[in-house]
């Protein structure tokens, strides 16, 4: 087993990342959480049929009594209204706040559960069981949680680590692989911000069979670099923003596909290489380096480029939580390996993405 931990004062959690673990899954929250006697476990219609029944035996077996809350799957359902229902059902099932939350499925289900648990009786216990690849390197360490407004995703929400978080990859396997690759931007996200080997790494590795021989490799370098990251920045006003590589850009692709024609990570790929493009343009970044980034996210079947009109991108930007009046902090890298922010008039920002990121 591998394992991470995450050493915030008072908050300090593991990840444990290993093959068959959702089969300990009751032990080790047993050990986190030894008071508890009641789980409150949130899924979805996609993982519900897959994972649910062995979490529940794994939960049982250690003395936990188990209620199951089953949402749609899909972005549609990181809603505030999702979120109601969730609350509502906590209490009908008795929790306490010496009981717990378990999210078990993607970033949706972490997102929602997470801001649930952080928001319940003003608290109650975190587990993190990410289900997609997504979710496993990113959403699911770290302690954002949110909720979607109208306005745009991710707007109503909280800090709130968990108590614990548990990696098995064998859950990967039933993943469609546009989900899989879609994952996969974030991963490779973390070789451009941080380590150009983990870059070259990846980049020689196209295919979801290699990846997936080095996946405990994969997962633990992803969530060791994040880690670092939160521990110096939990709050994210600082260092952590670098996480956000691809991201401001992302959103507006996101957008632009009214949240159903592309991915997160699909749009964070293009995000990158959007981004990539606007270093080069504000003489930061290399002249190489968008090429060199975009021949490794095509080889993972990933986008490089996602039409979007210039409304778009200043709805998407005028949204971004790392705006600050008329400027917004955006994530450009000046190598493979290491991400500067950089801060620029948001009118700036639009005029520049709309003269070289349209898709003919």
């Amino acid at each position: 087993m591998k394992t991470l931990t995450v050493a915030l004062p008072g908050r300090e959690y593991d990840i444990l990342i290993e093959r068959g673990l959702l089969d300990q899954a009751g032990e080790r929250i047993r050990a986190v959480l030894p008071r508890a006697s009641k789980l409150a476990v949130v899924t979805d219609t996609n993982v519900h049929p897959l994972y649910y029944d062995q979490l529940k035996a794994s939960l049982t077996a250690a003395g936990f009594e188990c209620w199951g809350a089953v949402i749609p799957a899909g972005e549609e359902s990181k809603n505030a209204a999702q979120l109601a229902q969730l609350w509502e059902g906590f209490m009908e099932f008795g929790l306490t706040r010496t009981d717990g939350v378990v999210a078990l499925g993607g970033g949706v289900v972490g997102d929602l559960a997470g801001f649930a648990a952080a928001t319940i009786l003003r608290g109650v216990a975190l587990v993190q069981i990410p289900t997609t690849l997504l979710a496993q390197v990113d959403s699911s360490v770290g302690g954002k949680v949110a909720v979607d407004l109208k306005a745009g995703k991710n707007l109503a929400g909280a800090f709130y680590q968990p108590k614990l978080v548990l990696m098995d990859p064998d859950v990967l396997d039933t993943l469609p692989l546009p989900v899989f690759m879609a994952g996969m931007a974030e991963v490779v996200k973390y070789g451009c911000i941080w380590d150009a080997d983990f870059f070259d790494f990846l980049a020689a590795r196209p295919s979801r069979g290699e990846l997936m021989v080095d996946i405990e490799h994969i997962l633990y370098t992803c969530c060791d670099i994040k880690r670092q990251v939160v521990m110096d920045d939990e709050l994210d006003t600082g260092l952590r923003m670098i996480l956000n590589f691809g991201h401001t850009l992302g959103h507006a692709y996101e957008l632009a596909g009214h949240y159903v024609e592309w991915s997160h990570g699909e749009a964070v790929a293009a995000g990158m290489c959007a981004a990539a493009k606007l270093g080069v343009a504000l003489g930061i970044t290399p002249e190489e380096l968008p090429a060199k980034l975009e021949d490794a996210l095509a080889s993972l079947g990933l986008p490089t480029s996602i039409s979007c009109d210039a409304a778009t991108y200043a709805a998407a930007v005028g949204r971004d939580k790392k705006g600050t009046g008329a400027d917004v902090t955006v994530i450009l890298l000046d190598k493979i390996g290491h991400a500067v922010p950089h801060k620029m008039p948001k009118a700036q920002l639009v005029r520049l993405l709309n003269s070289f990121n349209k898709v003919p």
